[in-house]
Protein backbone atom coordinates (compact mmCIF):
# COMPACT_ATOMS: atom_id res chain seq x y z
CA UNK A 1 0.00 0.00 0.00
CA UNK A 2 1.38 3.43 -1.04
CA UNK A 3 1.07 6.93 0.66
CA UNK A 4 2.01 10.30 -0.30
CA UNK A 5 3.40 12.34 2.61
CA UNK A 6 4.29 15.57 2.91
CA UNK A 7 4.74 18.08 5.72
CA UNK A 8 0.98 17.26 7.83
CA UNK A 9 -0.57 15.73 5.12
CA UNK A 10 -1.13 12.31 3.70
CA UNK A 11 -2.81 11.20 1.02
CA UNK A 12 -3.68 7.76 1.03
CA UNK A 13 -3.35 5.74 -2.54
CA UNK A 14 -4.71 2.10 -1.52
CA UNK A 15 -7.50 2.87 -4.48
CA UNK A 16 -6.64 5.05 -7.45
CA UNK A 17 -6.64 8.73 -6.90
CA UNK A 18 -7.50 11.74 -9.58
CA UNK A 19 -5.34 14.24 -10.34
CA UNK A 20 -7.02 17.08 -12.22
CA UNK A 21 -5.45 19.37 -14.34
CA UNK A 22 -5.32 23.60 -14.50
CA UNK A 23 -2.96 24.62 -17.31
CA UNK A 24 -2.25 28.40 -16.85
CA UNK A 25 -0.62 28.67 -20.25
CA UNK A 26 -2.33 30.05 -23.89
CA UNK A 27 -1.04 27.21 -25.67
CA UNK A 28 -1.89 23.93 -24.30
CA UNK A 29 -3.21 21.27 -26.63
CA UNK A 30 -6.40 20.85 -25.21
CA UNK A 31 -7.73 23.74 -22.74
CA UNK A 32 -4.63 26.37 -24.04
CA UNK A 33 -5.92 29.62 -23.17
CA UNK A 34 -9.32 28.54 -20.83
CA UNK A 35 -7.65 29.89 -17.45
CA UNK A 36 -4.90 32.33 -18.37
CA UNK A 37 -7.52 34.74 -16.89
CA UNK A 38 -6.75 34.28 -12.40
CA UNK A 39 -10.42 33.98 -11.98
CA UNK A 40 -11.57 31.65 -14.30
CA UNK A 41 -8.71 29.14 -13.21
CA UNK A 42 -9.66 29.57 -9.60
CA UNK A 43 -13.43 28.38 -10.59
CA UNK A 44 -11.59 25.47 -12.45
CA UNK A 45 -9.65 24.55 -9.48
CA UNK A 46 -12.93 25.27 -7.08
CA UNK A 47 -14.91 22.61 -9.36
CA UNK A 48 -12.55 19.90 -9.83
CA UNK A 49 -12.10 19.44 -5.96
CA UNK A 50 -16.31 19.56 -5.49
CA UNK A 51 -15.71 16.77 -8.27
CA UNK A 52 -13.65 14.53 -6.29
CA UNK A 53 -10.15 15.42 -7.54
CA UNK A 54 -7.46 14.27 -4.82
CA UNK A 55 -4.80 16.42 -6.27
CA UNK A 56 -4.80 19.67 -8.34
CA UNK A 57 -1.83 19.47 -10.74
CA UNK A 58 -0.58 23.42 -11.85
CA UNK A 59 1.20 23.84 -15.05
CA UNK A 60 2.89 27.22 -16.55
CA UNK A 61 4.47 26.13 -19.61
CA UNK A 62 2.97 23.60 -22.62
CA UNK A 63 4.71 20.60 -23.41
CA UNK A 64 2.59 19.79 -26.02
CA UNK A 65 4.53 18.77 -29.09
CA UNK A 66 6.60 21.84 -30.36
CA UNK A 67 5.62 23.36 -27.56
CA UNK A 68 7.80 26.95 -26.81
CA UNK A 69 9.85 26.97 -23.83
CA UNK A 70 9.16 29.92 -21.47
CA UNK A 71 11.27 31.54 -18.81
CA UNK A 72 10.94 31.29 -15.44
CA UNK A 73 9.60 34.84 -14.33
CA UNK A 74 6.83 34.05 -16.67
CA UNK A 75 5.82 30.47 -15.43
CA UNK A 76 6.18 31.97 -12.00
CA UNK A 77 3.79 34.64 -12.89
CA UNK A 78 1.41 32.03 -13.95
CA UNK A 79 1.59 29.51 -11.36
CA UNK A 80 2.02 31.05 -8.13
CA UNK A 81 -1.07 32.84 -7.16
CA UNK A 82 -2.90 29.39 -8.07
CA UNK A 83 -1.14 27.53 -5.89
CA UNK A 84 -1.36 30.51 -2.98
CA UNK A 85 -4.98 30.04 -4.00
CA UNK A 86 -5.38 26.58 -4.16
CA UNK A 87 -3.52 26.34 -0.79
CA UNK A 88 -5.74 28.95 1.45
CA UNK A 89 -9.12 27.61 -0.16
CA UNK A 90 -8.79 23.84 -0.30
CA UNK A 91 -7.21 21.00 1.53
CA UNK A 92 -6.08 19.01 -1.26
CA UNK A 93 -2.91 17.74 -2.55
CA UNK A 94 -1.32 20.72 -4.88
CA UNK A 95 1.47 19.94 -7.64
CA UNK A 96 3.65 22.03 -9.64
CA UNK A 97 3.91 20.66 -13.36
CA UNK A 98 7.44 21.88 -13.89
CA UNK A 99 11.53 21.30 -15.06
CA UNK A 100 12.53 24.43 -13.80
CA UNK A 101 14.55 24.19 -10.14
CA UNK A 102 13.33 28.17 -9.36
CA UNK A 103 9.93 27.28 -9.87
CA UNK A 104 9.98 24.32 -7.76
CA UNK A 105 11.19 25.90 -5.26
CA UNK A 106 8.53 28.90 -5.43
CA UNK A 107 5.78 26.72 -6.02
CA UNK A 108 6.73 24.83 -2.61
CA UNK A 109 7.21 27.98 -0.80
CA UNK A 110 3.91 28.96 -1.59
CA UNK A 111 1.84 25.66 -0.98
CA UNK A 112 2.84 22.89 -3.77
CA UNK A 113 2.96 19.62 -1.82
CA UNK A 114 4.71 17.65 -4.49
CA UNK A 115 6.32 18.28 -7.86
CA UNK A 116 5.72 16.38 -10.94
CA UNK A 117 8.43 16.90 -13.64
CA UNK A 118 8.44 15.92 -16.99
CA UNK A 119 12.27 16.33 -17.56
CA UNK A 120 12.46 13.58 -14.74
CA UNK A 121 14.98 16.29 -12.44
CA UNK A 122 17.32 15.97 -15.96
CA UNK A 123 17.19 19.99 -16.07
CA UNK A 124 20.38 21.89 -14.48
CA UNK A 125 20.00 22.33 -10.94
CA UNK A 126 16.62 20.34 -10.89
CA UNK A 127 17.88 17.32 -8.73
CA UNK A 128 19.67 19.21 -6.12
CA UNK A 129 16.81 21.56 -5.85
CA UNK A 130 13.89 18.46 -5.16
CA UNK A 131 16.18 16.62 -3.08
CA UNK A 132 16.11 20.29 -0.82
CA UNK A 133 12.16 20.23 -0.66
CA UNK A 134 11.56 17.31 1.07
CA UNK A 135 8.47 16.88 -1.25
CA UNK A 136 7.05 13.91 -3.06
CA UNK A 137 8.35 13.49 -6.84
CA UNK A 138 7.04 12.44 -9.95
CA UNK A 139 9.60 11.31 -12.52
CA UNK A 140 8.33 11.09 -15.95
CA UNK A 141 9.74 9.17 -19.05
CA UNK A 142 10.12 11.60 -22.33
CA UNK A 143 12.25 10.86 -25.13
CA UNK A 144 13.93 14.27 -26.41
CA UNK A 145 11.64 17.19 -25.97
CA UNK A 146 8.51 18.55 -26.12
CA UNK A 147 10.30 20.32 -29.40
CA UNK A 148 11.27 17.30 -31.19
CA UNK A 149 10.15 14.19 -29.25
CA UNK A 150 7.57 13.38 -31.89
CA UNK A 151 9.68 13.47 -34.74
CA UNK A 152 9.86 9.69 -35.47
CA UNK A 153 10.52 8.24 -32.21
CA UNK A 154 12.14 5.01 -31.92
CA UNK A 155 12.74 2.08 -29.30
CA UNK A 156 14.53 -1.14 -29.43
CA UNK A 157 12.00 -1.83 -26.78
CA UNK A 158 9.68 0.74 -25.62
CA UNK A 159 8.74 -0.86 -22.14
CA UNK A 160 12.06 -2.18 -21.38
CA UNK A 161 13.48 0.98 -22.28
CA UNK A 162 11.29 3.13 -20.33
CA UNK A 163 12.25 0.15 -17.17
CA UNK A 164 15.85 1.39 -18.04
CA UNK A 165 15.62 5.30 -18.00
CA UNK A 166 13.50 4.66 -14.88
CA UNK A 167 16.10 2.36 -13.26
CA UNK A 168 18.95 5.22 -13.96
CA UNK A 169 16.72 8.24 -12.68
CA UNK A 170 16.35 6.57 -9.72
CA UNK A 171 19.64 5.76 -8.91
CA UNK A 172 20.72 9.09 -9.15
CA UNK A 173 17.58 10.43 -6.88
CA UNK A 174 18.82 8.15 -4.08
CA UNK A 175 22.64 9.24 -4.70
CA UNK A 176 21.64 13.21 -4.50
CA UNK A 177 19.78 12.41 -1.18
CA UNK A 178 16.20 11.81 -1.95
CA UNK A 179 14.55 8.42 -0.72
CA UNK A 180 12.90 6.32 -2.79
CA UNK A 181 9.82 6.69 -1.17
CA UNK A 182 9.76 10.29 -2.37
CA UNK A 183 9.11 8.95 -5.15
CA UNK A 184 6.39 8.24 -7.91
CA UNK A 185 7.17 7.19 -11.99
CA UNK A 186 5.19 8.48 -14.99
CA UNK A 187 5.37 6.47 -18.25
CA UNK A 188 5.08 9.50 -20.13
CA UNK A 189 2.34 8.43 -22.49
CA UNK A 190 2.30 10.30 -25.59
CA UNK A 191 5.92 12.22 -24.56
CA UNK A 192 8.54 10.87 -27.82
CA UNK A 193 5.74 7.37 -28.70
CA UNK A 194 3.97 6.53 -31.92
CA UNK A 195 0.57 5.26 -31.34
CA UNK A 196 2.00 1.39 -30.62
CA UNK A 197 4.34 2.21 -28.20
CA UNK A 198 1.92 4.11 -25.62
CA UNK A 199 -0.85 1.65 -26.50
CA UNK A 200 2.40 -1.45 -25.82
CA UNK A 201 2.87 0.85 -22.56
CA UNK A 202 -0.53 0.65 -21.05
CA UNK A 203 -0.87 -2.99 -21.72
CA UNK A 204 2.64 -3.71 -20.13
CA UNK A 205 1.77 -0.73 -16.98
CA UNK A 206 2.31 -4.12 -14.76
CA UNK A 207 5.65 -4.42 -15.38
CA UNK A 208 6.31 -1.06 -14.05
CA UNK A 209 5.42 -2.33 -10.68
CA UNK A 210 8.48 -3.74 -10.20
CA UNK A 211 9.82 -0.79 -8.51
CA UNK A 212 7.22 -0.80 -6.05
CA UNK A 213 6.51 2.61 -6.62
CA UNK A 214 3.79 4.58 -6.88
CA UNK A 215 2.56 4.85 -11.02
CA UNK A 216 0.98 8.30 -12.32
CA UNK A 217 -0.55 8.22 -15.89
CA UNK A 218 -2.15 11.03 -17.67
CA UNK A 219 -3.85 9.85 -21.24
CA UNK A 220 -6.53 12.53 -21.08
CA UNK A 221 -7.54 13.67 -24.37
CA UNK A 222 -4.05 12.90 -25.81
CA UNK A 223 -3.56 12.03 -29.23
CA UNK A 224 -2.78 8.34 -28.32
CA UNK A 225 -7.14 8.66 -27.67
CA UNK A 226 -7.84 10.84 -30.78
CA UNK A 227 -5.60 9.01 -33.58
CA UNK A 228 -6.85 5.99 -32.59
CA UNK A 229 -10.64 6.88 -32.69
CA UNK A 230 -10.56 9.63 -35.08
CA UNK A 231 -11.64 12.27 -32.63
CA UNK A 232 -11.11 15.76 -32.35
CA UNK A 233 -9.81 16.80 -28.32
CA UNK A 234 -13.42 17.66 -27.33
CA UNK A 235 -14.77 14.40 -28.55
CA UNK A 236 -12.02 12.22 -26.40
CA UNK A 237 -13.73 11.88 -23.60
CA UNK A 238 -15.35 8.20 -24.33
CA UNK A 239 -11.56 6.94 -24.73
CA UNK A 240 -9.55 8.69 -22.17
CA UNK A 241 -12.17 7.34 -19.86
CA UNK A 242 -11.19 3.80 -21.02
CA UNK A 243 -7.63 4.58 -20.84
CA UNK A 244 -8.14 5.69 -17.42
CA UNK A 245 -9.90 2.37 -16.54
CA UNK A 246 -7.69 0.36 -18.20
CA UNK A 247 -5.03 2.30 -16.47
CA UNK A 248 -6.08 1.94 -12.87
CA UNK A 249 -7.12 -1.75 -13.57
CA UNK A 250 -3.37 -2.42 -14.34
CA UNK A 251 -2.66 -0.79 -11.13
CA UNK A 252 -1.88 2.95 -11.46
CA UNK A 253 -2.51 4.78 -8.20
CA UNK A 254 -2.75 8.78 -9.64
CA UNK A 255 -5.30 9.04 -12.82
CA UNK A 256 -4.38 12.73 -14.07
CA UNK A 257 -7.35 13.93 -16.09
CA UNK A 258 -9.25 17.14 -17.45
CA UNK A 259 -12.63 15.68 -17.04
CA UNK A 260 -12.86 15.07 -13.32
CA UNK A 261 -16.12 13.97 -12.50
CA UNK A 262 -16.49 11.18 -15.42
CA UNK A 263 -13.37 9.59 -14.25
CA UNK A 264 -14.37 9.53 -10.37
CA UNK A 265 -17.24 8.05 -11.08
CA UNK A 266 -15.89 5.10 -13.83
CA UNK A 267 -13.19 4.78 -10.95
CA UNK A 268 -15.83 4.46 -8.08
CA UNK A 269 -17.82 1.60 -10.14
CA UNK A 270 -14.44 -0.15 -10.70
CA UNK A 271 -13.56 0.33 -6.99
CA UNK A 272 -17.43 -1.20 -5.84
CA UNK A 273 -16.54 -4.15 -8.37
CA UNK A 274 -13.44 -4.81 -7.26
CA UNK A 275 -14.56 -4.99 -3.35
CA UNK A 276 -16.96 -7.84 -4.54
CA UNK A 277 -13.78 -10.30 -5.49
Amino acid sequence: MFQLTHANKTLDLAAPVVMGIVNVTPDSFSDGGAFTCFERACQHVDNMVSQGALIIDVGGESTRPGAAEVTVAEELERVIPIIEYTAKTHDVWISIDTSKPEVMEAAVNAGANMINDVRALQAPGALAMAASLDVPICLMHMQGDPQTMQNAPIYEDVVDDVTAFFELRIAYCEAAGIERERLILDPGFGFGKTLAHNYRLLAMLPKLHEFHLPLLVGMSRKSMIGNLLGRDTEQRLAGSLAAALIAAQQGAQIIRVHDVTETVDVLKVMSATMAQL
